[in-house]
């Protein structure tokens, strides 16, 4: 079976550098990646121990065929793998995630001179108040007091607070890849900044950016392999709006905006009205002033269940520094308490409509305010 697959994988590399001379440049098949946006950490831990699919399928298939200097196996990560990320130098991988599943899996990326891939999205992590932040725009900064540093961008301070977790397992000497970013260039009603301008200003700094040579405050002079995500726009995908404009193109293919890629031909092509987006089935409408709602875990909701809605919403990079330990809203210090906080940020986040409380039916829409003390919803 391995070996079947690095054929497929050889004929992909033949095929595409056949095909794309005489035209510019090279396609070939950079990583291959074993899973993306990991679910929870006990999954993970039991899946990496009961199939080792990393180590003894690609990796070993590959090595068979005398591919593994040209094809590295690795796997996306969300920042939900982190416990602490705000300041950036305090970043520090889950407690037990970390040296039970991530330190067995740097070691084979070292091994193997494969690189630690994540997926910051400055845009989940934003709020109006911090835009400039996320966009690489002129704006006041993030001081941190351990290190003296002060951020002028969202994306650094994500990436540092990555390299951080890495330092403290002794792992600092991996190269970080930047597997999946973006911005979403349509949203709900209430969203900030989602619009295609504003996609197309965050793509083209972040181009600028990686490619700069800056590098971070705490990986500085060096520029990072990076993915836009994401190609088309995914108009079927359920959900909040933003979740399915993130690509630079429609499905029809037309271009939604242009970063700097396009050729003048495909230029001509860009659409002089709004291409129609799919709309989720009966979308509630945003409550009108002072009719302010929140979302909470649904009273029957099950602790594994609400802990996936908190590990994704995480994951996604949006803040859940108040229910981490110090936080206003650490305690109570249960699953519930945390995915009632974090399902109900993401709601307000995404625009209020009854579809970003779903949660696969673990989410309930109420009308009465669940801030208590110093939590605030």
């Amino acid at each position: 079976m391995g070996t079947t697959l690095v054929h497929v994988i050889s004929a992909l590399l033949l095929v595409a550098s056949v095909n794309i001379q005489g035209i510019e440049g090279t396609i070939g098949v950079n990583y291959g990646t074993v899973a993306d946006n990991l679910p929870p950490p006990a999954e993970v831990a039991h899946f990496l121990l009961e199939n080792t699919i990393i180590n003894r399928t690609l990796h070993t298939a590959l090595v068979a065929e005398s591919l593994d200097h040209r094809i590295k196996v690795s796997t996306p990560h969300s920042l939900g793998i982190l416990s602490s990320s705000s300041p950036p130098s305090s970043g520090k991988f889950r407690q037990g995630y970390d040296t039970h599943v991530l330190k067995p899996l740097l070691s084979f990326l070292r091994a193997t001179d494969s690189p630690f891939l994540v997926n910051p999205y400055p845009f989940f992590g934003c709020s109006a108040d911090t835009l400039d932040y996320a966009l690489f725009r002129p704006n006041s900064g993030a001081f941190d007091d351990d290190t003296k540093f002060t951020y002028t961008n969202m994306l650094d301070g994500q990436l540092d607070a990555v390299f951080s977790a890495l330092k403290l397992l002794d792992f600092s000497d991996l190269e970080i890849v930047i597997a999946e970013t973006g911005w979403p260039s349509k949203g709900d009603a209430g969203q900030v900044g989602v619009d295609a301008d504003t996609a197309a200003e965050y793509n083209r700094k972040l181009m600028q950016h990686v490619t700069s040579g800056v590098g971070t405050p705490l990986m500085p002079n060096r520029t990072f392999e990076t993915y836009i995500f994401a190609l088309f726009n995914e108009d079927l995908k359920p959900g909040p709006t933003c979740e399915r404009n993130f690509g630079l193109f429609q499905p029809d293919m037309t271009p939604v905006y242009d970063i700097g890629i396009l050729r003048p031909t495909a230029k001509a092509n860009f659409p002089s009205y709004p291409t129609p987006q799919a709309a989720p089935v009966n979308p509630s409408p945003i409550p009108a002033s002072g009719a302010k709602r929140w979302c909470l875990p649904e009273t029957g909701a099950k602790e594994d269940a609400l802990q996936k809605n908190l590990d994704y919403i995480c994951g996604l990079g949006m803040d859940c520094k108040p229910i981490q330990e110090g936080g206003a809203c650490y305690l109570p210090n249960t699953v519930r308490g945390h995915a009632a906080y974090a399902m109900n940020a993401y709601y307000q986040a995404t625009g209020r409509n009854d579809y970003a409380c779903d949660f696969g039916g673990t989410g309930a829409i109420t009308k009465s305010d669940p801030s208590y003390g110093n939590c605030k919803y």
